[in-house]
């Protein structure tokens, strides 16, 4: 998601929101841009396409003096990336606001101002807000009273920060949906969207709460709940690391992004989800069209985001109803394939340079897809850039080259897809998008349940000490789940490992299976459960060594030559992403007894950027 940094001080802010912009830049943007009220009450404003580095070099020949200021880093949802559409936006000479989410019902407010005169500059949702803020502060003896009365108009998520030339000294903040913090400094406060911003200049925050707006002067920060009662905000002393890339007090960088994902899958959704459904703007200008009208999608992706992609499948078809492939993509280009109509090509990337996929988006543009979508972690890259439309997982930098918390941010991203896609098509009714979206909101808390069995993980591993082979079962979409479980082990603990439909192994696999051949079976408690148990029995009746990650409720006892891992019931929908986190431990503790080098695995790169 997009980067917010705001501040109120007596000396120059512009370096101190540069710095912040560049703190945010690990997500990645294509465009920047700040605004500072000077002296003399002269609002400047500066903005560029691209990185922050564009508007860093600008700074140096348009330097923005003053002690008020905000500053932004934006990812394309209304607009394409331009000067125009870039933050922050303004309503005539007074008003500048960034804003950080999704504004739902920005069509007929729009229609609304124009008709009472406002001119729009932009193609964005956020230039609603300025106009907004503008005209309730004709009507308002205060700017607090002005923003108070703006949010009440507003549907959908947002995180915006406003500032007004005629009154410097304060800046104004709302929050609905989409994260803001406040940094205290002494005669000098701070605002970002995320606190790493802030990192360098302070340690104490106040983390705004959903529906809050807030007043920040040099000395003071004054804040009201979404029914306009004065409220206080606890201060929390952070003890972050400013490096992001700083292991902390994890062991690797891959053991720090696994226990990452319930905070990282919380930023996947952010902004993006309401308390009841999927926002679909979220997926960019036009999206809901697009989506009332795509009959199938083609799924390309390499490694880890192809396993994504088939668990994306069975949500596509059994979810949304609507037909489904998924293809390696060194495959894809190198095979001539049928396009059906109305289909959208939708590729999957953590780093967005993978030759294999982008040579594949490519030769899509020329076989008459309709659209061409990618669900990428790097703004700016090449998929991004060449896409149609982009999807952003905002997991953050991952340093391990075996993929943890991208994987589940894709199946997340591809889980609120699927709902908005299956929505749009009427076949996800208003019942089921919230059972969807509640699960998802529970998602980190039961994250944070599985995490809590690392150290009973640790101690199963220790049976694969003298293994040079394993086997992972799955059913249905637990299928690709045991594909990425497989992966993960032989990529970090060199142990030859595959993945079956549990179904096939009287089709071969059973040949396999023996005192010294660990089975590893993905359990949950779903339709697929009693035909599981068959053929877990099959592997103990020719002496295979199981593994059984089991919900708690489909009724495994441990017996000799079964050991059970048992895990949370939770919804179905998000079961997938969940039962992913004990297989990542299971690897990452393998690979340990192994003595492997865990976040650098031999003969591995993190982004496959040649064929």
């Amino acid at each position: 998601m997009c980067g917010i940094v705001g501040a109120v001080a007596q000396r120059d802010v512009a370096e101190i929101l540069l710095e912040g912009l560049r703190r945010l830049e690990y997500r990645g943007y294509d465009s920047a841009g700040m605004a500072v009220v000077d002296n003399h009450k002269t609002l400047h404003r500066l903005r560029r396409i691209g990185k922050v580095q564009s508007l860093a070099d600008a700074l140096i020949e348009t330097p923005l003096l003053g002690g008020t200021g905000i500053a932004h880093t934006r990812w394309a949802t209304h607009g394409r990336p331009s000067e125009a559409n870039a933050h922050p936006h303004c309503s005539g000479d007074n008003i500048a606001i960034v804003h950080n989410g999704i504004i739902e019902n920005h069509a007929e407010l729009r229609e609304s101002l124009m008709e009472k005169g406002y001119i729009f500059t932009s193609q964005t949702d956020t230039e609603v807000i300025a106009h907004l803020v503008s005209e309730q502060r004709s009507k308002c003896d205060d700017l607090v009273s002005a923003v108070q009365q703006t949010v009440n108009k507003l549907e959908g998520a947002y995180g915006t920060v406003i500032m007004d030339r005629e009154d410097p000294e304060r800046l104004i903040v709302a929050r609905s949906g989409s994260p803001l913090v406040i940094g205290l400094g002494v005669g000098e406060n701070f605002i970002a969207s995320d606190q790493l911003a802030l990192l360098n200049i302070t340690r104490r925050f106040i983390f705004l709460e959903e529906g809050d707006v807030a007043e920040v002067t040099r000395r003071q920060v004054r804040i009201w709940n979404m029914h306009g009662q004065s409220v206080e905000r606890d201060i929390h002393e952070s003890n972050i690391q400013q490096d992001v890339a700083d292991k902390g007090e994890f062991r690797h960088y891959m053991q720090k992004e696994m226990f990452e994902q319930p905070t990282i899958l919380g930023h996947t959704m952010r902004g993006r989800l309401t308390d009841h459904s999927v926002l679909i703007d979220s997926f960019g200008h036009g999206a809901a069209a697009l989506f009332e009208k795509i009959q199938h999608i083609q799924i390309v992706a390499c490694g880890t985001s192809y396993n994504a992609g088939m668990v994306a499948r069975y949500w596509f078809e059994s979810l949304a109803g609507i037909s489904c492939d998924v293809e390696i993509a060194s495959e894809y280009r190198y095979r001539k394939s049928v396009t059906r109509p109305n289909s959208l090509l939708l590729t999957l990337s953590q780093s967005g340079e993978t030759a294999d996929t982008l040579a594949a988006l490519r030769l899509a543009k020329e076989q008459q897809y309709d659209t061409v979508m990618t669900i990428c972690n790097v703004a700016g890259s090449s998929l991004v850039r060449e896409s149609d439309i982009a999807f952003m997982t905002c997991a953050g930098t991952e340093i391990g080259v075996a993929s943890t918390k991208a994987f589940t941010s894709q199946l997340v991203a591809l889980l609120m897809l699927v709902t908005a896609m299956g929505k749009q098509q009427g076949q996800i009714l208003a019942d089921q998008e919230q059972d969807i979206v509640s699960a998802l909101h529970a998602l980190p808390n039961y994250l944070e349940q599985t995490l809590a069995l690392d150290q009973d993980i640790e101690k199963l591993a220790e049976s694969f000490a003298d293994k040079n082979h394993a086997l992972f079962l799955g059913r249905g979409e637990f299928y690709p789940i045991a594909m990425e479980a497989s992966l993960k082990l032989k990529e970090i603990s060199y142990i030859h490992a595959e993945a079956y439909a549990a179904g096939e192994l009287k089709h071969g696999p059973l040949a396999l299976i023996d005192s010294d051949m660990p089975v590893i079976v993905v359990a949950p408690s779903n339709d697929l459960l009693e035909k599981l148990k068959s053929n877990i029995e099959e592997v103990r009746a020719r002496g295979g060594i199981l593994y059984v990650f089991a919900d708690q409720q489909a009724g495994f006892i441990a017996s000799e030559g079964m050991s059970i891992m048992t895990l949370p019931s939770v919804p179905h929908y998000i079961a997938p992403i969940m039962y992913t986190l004990p297989m990542q431990l299971l690897a990452y503790h393998v690979a340990l007894i192994k003595g492997t080098d865990v976040d650098q695995p031999r003969n591995l790169a993190k982004a496959v950027t040649v064929e």
